[in-house]
């Protein structure tokens, strides 16, 4: 039981350092988009005494990537662990991850995209505990923009993936 917890935060240690390796330090287009994720997660990160649904509600549900990109962000990871504590913890929880992509690029790389996006999140809810049939990942590509418009900051608000349940 042990060495299963140790293997399991090992994974996660190096998830998180992979991810912190593979972001970028251009915050050009964060702009709303990055701070909405910051301050969304500040009442329910990982001091989060419960796991009931009025918990995670507190939590972002709402997580964006940088351009062609399908990295979880650093600032992410934390209301993530927040999702992964209840999913666990209440285990016929089901979430639907819908990944999104902005307008540039053709519909099935978009699509692709999406759903690679999806598959990120996944991965770190998955690291921590959440068992892979709780999970159902939906790529939209451009179809469901979050934001109309041709200019940077519709763009990164509409490179998303969100956490349905």
């Amino acid at each position: 039981m042990r060495a299963m917890n140790f293997g399991k935060a090992a994974a996660l240690a190096l998830s998180v350092a992979f991810a912190a390796g593979c972001s970028t330090t251009n915050t050009s287009d964060s702009g709303s988009a990055g701070d909405t994720t910051a301050t969304t997660q500040g009442a329910g990160g990982s001091s989060m005494s419960g796991t009931s649904m009025s918990d995670v509600k507190n939590l972002a549900t709402v997580f964006y990537f940088d351009f062609d990109k399908s990295q979880v962000k650093i600032e992410s990871v934390q209301a993530l662990r927040g999702h992964a504590k209840y999913l666990v913890a209440n285990p016929s929880a089901n979430v639907v991850l819908e990944g999104h992509a902005d307008e540039r690029g053709t519909r099935e790389y978009n699509m692709a995209l999406g759903e690679r996006r999806a598959k990120a999140i996944a991965r770190v809810l998955t690291v921590n505990g959440v068992s892979s049939s709780q999970i159902e990942l939906v790529s939209f590509g451009e179809e469901k923009p979050a934001v109309m418009g041709h200019s940077d900051s519709s763009w990164a608000q509409n490179r998303r993936v969100e956490l349905k349940y």
